[in-house]
């Protein structure tokens, strides 16, 4: 077993996480009779791998096409040097934004924001312009998502 500042799964911590992954419900005892081990050690190596920020809560999975927000679209921005963090603060004030990626390349950040419909992708692509520091945009619909995000793979190469 890895200690807290190491940076490996083992074999344990992947099955343990496979299993939460895929019944995010389930109670500590009942992982530790699925995976054969104590209780006590499960709870140990769930609250370890919560300590390192592996394993960052259970929040459900939610569609958010099914919650209305049928256009996901990505804009890449380029922004005022040295403004990333109030930029980023800006862009955490518009509920649209699901997610923002500081990047190299050629923008320097990376957007993931959601809208109901083309118009209403209209109104969050203008605010996300207007953020002050942004100076330039690319925005690009998703058309679908072939791969969604996934960890499974990676917890599955552990194991095996």
């Amino acid at each position: 077993m890895s200690d807290d500042h190491g940076d490996v799964l083992d074999v344990l911590d992947a099955r343990l996480l496979l299993l939460l992954t895929d019944e995010p419900r389930l109670g500590v005892l009942e992982c530790s009779r699925r995976l054969g081990v104590a209780r006590g050690t499960v709870q140990a190596r769930m609250d370890r791998l919560e300590r390192r920020g592996v394993l960052g809560g259970f929040p459900p999975a939610l569609d958010l096409a099914a919650m209305g927000y049928g256009l996901t679209a990505f804009a890449v921005l380029e922004i005022a040097q040295g403004r990333r963090i109030e930029v980023a603060e800006r862009l955490r004030a518009i509920h649209e934004v699901c997610e923002v990626h500081a990047t190299t390349g050629q923008g320097d950040l990376l957007v993931r924001m959601v809208a109901r419909d083309n118009a209403d992708l209209q109104r969050v692509i203008d605010r996300v312009v207007n953020v002050e520091w942004v100076q330039r945009t690319s925005t690009s619909i998703a058309l679908s998502t072939p791969v969604p995000m996934r960890v499974r793979p990676l917890l599955e190469r552990i194991v095996r």
